[in-house]
């Protein structure tokens, strides 16, 4: 059986959605944030070297990073929608989203979280000012354009299309779903991305995602309600 060590508010949530779509089964083993630091704990190293998550364990092999458990996990227990071949149209597709949602899309927003804890964090007073102006810098001068150019490109794409390859959902949504669905709830980016806001609607209202969610616990940056 899978076991899929999950750590909160992170992006093992979408492994849990991906083994629902599957109707795969799976155990989940919880691990909480640090309350201070919102770091891992030290007791994922023991999974695996990094101590980081997604990480699953299955059939005695370990298996870390999304894009690598997403293929195993659709290899192995999906069929034809979700393991796609060289020869099929789509795969070209599911293998350039599902590379670019951690290579290109993660970044800005990777950057963007730590300024943001640069602008917020605690420090000297007499620094403060500094810190916050070196971080307003770099926002402006590169994290925020990348970010539109990212999220403008992809809601473009998402206005032409259902799924990110085409009709069918695929493992590339599971993928993408992370990036996406966190910058909304974080408000780094908005309901000017109005493509990106339905697509987001419309995989959290699928009963798999749901039932991960349930099963997942507290999750930051699922639905409101």
């Amino acid at each position: 059986m899978v076991v899929v060590h999950h750590l909160q508010d992170s992006r093992s949530q979408r492994i849990l959605w991906l083994l629902e779509e599957l109707g795969a089964e799976y155990r989940i083993k919880r691990y909480e944030r640090d309350a201070k630091t919102s770091l891992a704990p030290e007791s994922l190293r023991k999974v695996h070297p990094l101590g980081k998550s997604p990480v699953i364990t299955d059939q005695g092999e370990t298996y870390a990073e999304s894009g690598v458990i997403i293929e195993y996990l659709a290899r192995t227990y999906g069929d034809k929608q979700w393991v796609l071949e060289p020869g099929d149209k789509r795969y070209w597709s599911v293998a350039y989203w599902m590379h670019y949602a951690e290579g290109s899309l993660m970044p800005p927003l990777l950057l963007k979280l730590v300024f943001d804890k640069i602008r917020k964090g605690p420090g000297p007073f007499f620094i403060k000012p500094i810190l916050r102006k070196i971080a307003d810098e770099v926002d402006n001068a590169f994290i925020n354009q990348q970010i539109t150019t990212h999220f403008g490109y992809v809601d473009r794409h998402l206005a032409e299309h259902e799924w990110f390859a085409g009709d069918e959902i695929s493992a590339a949504d599971i993928q993408m779903s992370f990036p996406l669905e966190a910058a909304l709830s974080q408000g780094t980016i908005s309901e000017a991305y109005p493509a990106i806001t339905s697509y987001v609607e419309r995989f959290q209202a699928r009963d798999a995602y749901r039932e991960a969610l349930r099963r997942g616990g507290d999750y930051a940056y699922g639905p409101g309600d």
